[in-house]
């Protein structure tokens, strides 16, 4: 029997999914650090965006009431979870390498994949309080007590994500708002009263079904109404700092069937080496 190949270091496995000093520009490094966000016009092509809206489409279908379920359910939304196990079509949307050397770029050390979820805003819903998506800043105000569940702004980034639209995002159908900057921040409970309401900073990023938002997770944002109804289907890679729990225990839902199909630095990625 082969002996499996292992990836063991962050360098080594990004590397091998084409990462270099030049994936990069260098006003995507400068908006990154100073925004917290870029958009990426063509992240994937229309062929790669119909080949998902499809398998999107069918997961729904096929898992009813329990889609998202191993991650988060959302009222007002159709949420997927687990897509890493859900077909070969996802395969390269978390290994993307513009997205790989963002991650890296932001967050800054050894990372891993948090989750990769699905998300479409139902006609009427949508509207998110204005969050970093970082342990105690997501939840209701008084669910958490210890100001240490925050990050402080001496601290390091321990999170990113990105959006990959498969819609069109326009300013009616429930885009996401960011407010440039607010990163460097501590969460936004610190600092607004309403965090429904718009903030006078914001801004809608909208853009083209292939188009990617790739944003530091300490960035305050969330989703608006979709007042038009028009369909605002989203996957979300979401990475975290290797020394952290991961949104999704990938360990835990990997198949063998996925494991099999996946490159030694998808393993890695994902932290399942060994799995099977």
């Amino acid at each position: 029997m082969e002996k499996e190949k292992v990836v063991t270091t962050i360098e080594e496995a990004l590397s091998q999914a084409g990462v270099n000093e030049n994936t990069l520009s260098e006003n995507e490094k400068k908006d990154l650090d100073e925004k917290g966000f870029i958009v990426v016009p063509n992240f994937i092509s229309q062929e790669k965006v119909e080949e998902i809206r499809n398998r999107f489409e069918e997961i729904i279908a096929e898992e009813g009431k329990e889609a998202g379920a191993e991650v988060h359910q959302e009222k007002g939304t159709r949420r997927l979870s687990n897509t890493m196990n859900k077909g070969k079509v996802f395969d390269d949307i978390y290994m993307h390498p513009k997205l790989l050397a963002a991650m890296y770029h932001m967050i800054g050390r050894d990372f891993k994949v948090s989750a990769m979820n699905g998300r479409d805003v139902l006609k009427g819903q949508g509207l998110q309080k204005l969050h970093e998506d970082w342990n105690a800043s997501f939840f209701e105000e008084g669910e958490v007590e210890n100001d240490g569940d925050y990050r402080k702004p001496e601290d390091p980034y321990n999170v990113a994500n990105s959006l990959v639209m498969l819609d069109d995002f326009n300013e009616d159908n429930g885009p996401t708002r960011v407010v440039p900057g607010t990163h460097k921040k501590e969460a936004p409970q610190f600092y607004l009263n309403d965090r429904e309401a718009a903030h006078p900073e914001e801004v809608k990023v909208l853009g083209k079904a292939g188009d990617a938002v790739i944003f530091n997770s300490h960035l305050w944002h969330g989703g608006t109404n979709n007042i038009s109804g028009e369909k605002r289907r989203v996957l979300h890679p979401y990475y975290v700092a290797r020394e952290f729990d991961q949104q999704q225990d990938q360990r835990k839902y990997i198949k063998k069937e996925t494991y099999e199909r996946i490159s030694p630095a998808a393993r890695y990625l994902l932290d399942v080496q060994g799995a099977y």
